[in-house]
Order: C-alpha cells, then structure tokens, then sequence
C-alpha cells in the first residue's frame, strides 16, 4: 500500500519542504473586494501586507472549492492507494468538512481526514510527520495512530496586539472583543476543542511572553524533548528574538521559527506572536 499525504496552504510550507517530504497542497481562497488570490499561489505573504497597507483593508477568506480536492484526489490516485488529509481546525475552517464530503466522490482511491485542532506551524509539524512515515511505507491507519499519540501532547498560545480581527471575521466572541479593547490588554489566546479562546488577560505583551513560558516550562518538566513553533505575523525579528531566548532556556525543545500567511493573518492580526509544542 502506498500512502500520500494532503494539506492546505495554511501549513505554510516552502516549495522546497513540499517537494523533499511529497506533500501535496490544496489552497484557501483569499478574497479582497471582487478579487480572489489563491493563498502561497497566486498571493504570497509579501503581497498580501502589500495590498492591506495600499487598500487598509483586510480580506475575506474562504475553503477550498470541493472540486478543487477531488482533482487533487483523482490524480494522486494514480500512483498511491492512499491519502491522509491533514487539515486546519474543523472549528476555524471548513477546510476539513470539504475534504471530507470530496473523499465522498471519488472510488479510486481512499481517503482518511485528520483534524489537526489547529494551523501554521503545528499543521506543518504533523504534516512533516506524516509525510516522513508514508515515505517509509507506514499505512494510513499507522500515520494516523502517530498524529493521534502525537495530538495528546500538542498545546498553542497566541498573542496578539488587536483583537479586532478574530473579533471582525467570527473566530472570537464581540464579548471579548469589546473587553481587550477596553482594558488595553495583550491576551493570551489558546486553542481549545479545536477553536480560539482566551486563556488570560494580561496588561502588556512582555508579561504575555513571559507567561507561555511559564507554560512551556511546565510541558518541558513533563514531557522533556519537544518539537516547537514560534511564529509569527510581518514580525520575524520580534519572532526569532523570542525563539532564541526560549531556546537557550530549554536546549531540550527544537525550535523551528514560521510565518503567519494571508489567510491566518487575516484573522489574527499583523504583530501577532505564537508558538505551539508537541512530544518529539
């Protein structure tokens, strides 16, 4: 049985990762006004900052036409038997759902969906993952067992420096909103049954760091090696900063740095830090 693996373009991936790991990308549709890019494709992170500071406007964004997974399916099913979807949170997105009811429409080739509960650099980290195992002939059932093992250890933290934007596009309540707004506060925002909640309020975004890495500390005491993500959003000095300072604290956890694109961005917010870890 050969097995392939799938994503979306919020795993923010370089060709050069995709090509060496042979994942396969389907893209999110980025709208602003009546003009529709194909994120990382026709819409690099670069032009989207671009156009925002040109229009001072923030685009829509939306999932993958099913047409556009049961081509990809119907290709791949030339050469593999089968296909791990691998996908940005059900509760974001309905990326996930699409891929799912296109598996539905295609009889040559089986497809089996995994919900990440997150995107960015985790999707990426679990997509990696995946793709290292097909390559060593692992099954989908067997890819899909690690993902599991692996999604028990995963946690993610964001800070952003408005809230506006989650609030505008629906991923936060208006609730919330109104209060970080108000308060001035640079929560701390946490992936939660597979959507973005709060987890703490604090007044400045040094207390905010210093906060998940307290967080960290904890994960690094109970789980020892961990793979991490910082990323970020048009900050990468900011990013870097922070990644080189938490790993000369923790030599245990390896650390790799990435970028928020449009359609994450869209919603989170240019400025915005994060970082996610998992078992190694």
């Amino acid at each position: 049985m050969k097995t392939v693996i799938v994503t979306d373009s919020t795993v923010y991936l370089p060709i050069e990762e995709r090509e060496k790991y042979n994942i396969h990308i389907v893209p999110i549709s980025v709208h602003f006004d009546d003009v529709s890019f194909e994120e990382e494709i026709t819409l690099s992170v670069d032009q989207f900052y671009e156009i925002v500071r040109k229009t001072q406007q923030f685009p829509k964004t939306a999932q993958p036409p099913i047409g556009k997974f049961v081509e990809l399916y119907e290709r791949l099913a030339k050469d593999y038997d089968e296909i791990v979807a691998i996908h940005i949170s059900s509760g974001v997105s309905g990326t996930y759902d699409c891929a799912l009811q296109a598996a539905q429409l295609v009889d040559n080739v089986k497809v089996y969906g995994f919900d990440s509960g997150v995107a960015g650099g985790p999707l990426a980290s679990y997509t990696i993952e995946a793709a290292k195992l097909a390559a060593n002939g692992a099954s989908a059932a067997q890819v899909l067992a690690r993902l599991e093992d692996l999604q028990k250890t995963l946690d993610a933290y964001f800070i952003v420096d408005d809230l506006v934007h989650l609030q505008r596009s629906g991923r936060l309540s208006l609730t919330s909103s109104i209060i970080g707004s108000l308060l001035q506060i640079k929560p701390i925002l946490h992936m939660k049954n597979k959507k973005i909640t709060v987890f703490e309020k604090v007044r400045t975004k040094r207390k905010a760091l210093r906060r998940v890495k307290e967080i960290l500390h904890d994960a690094v005491e109970t789980y020892g090696e961990l793979q991490a993500v910082v990323m970020h959003a048009n900050c990468e000095q900011l990013g870097r900063t922070w990644m080189e300072k938490l790993q000369s604290s923790y030599p245990t956890v390896h650390f790799k740095l990435a970028y928020f694109g449009p359609a994450l961005a869209t919603h989170l917010g240019e400025g915005t830090l994060a970082i996610s870890w998992m078992k190694k």
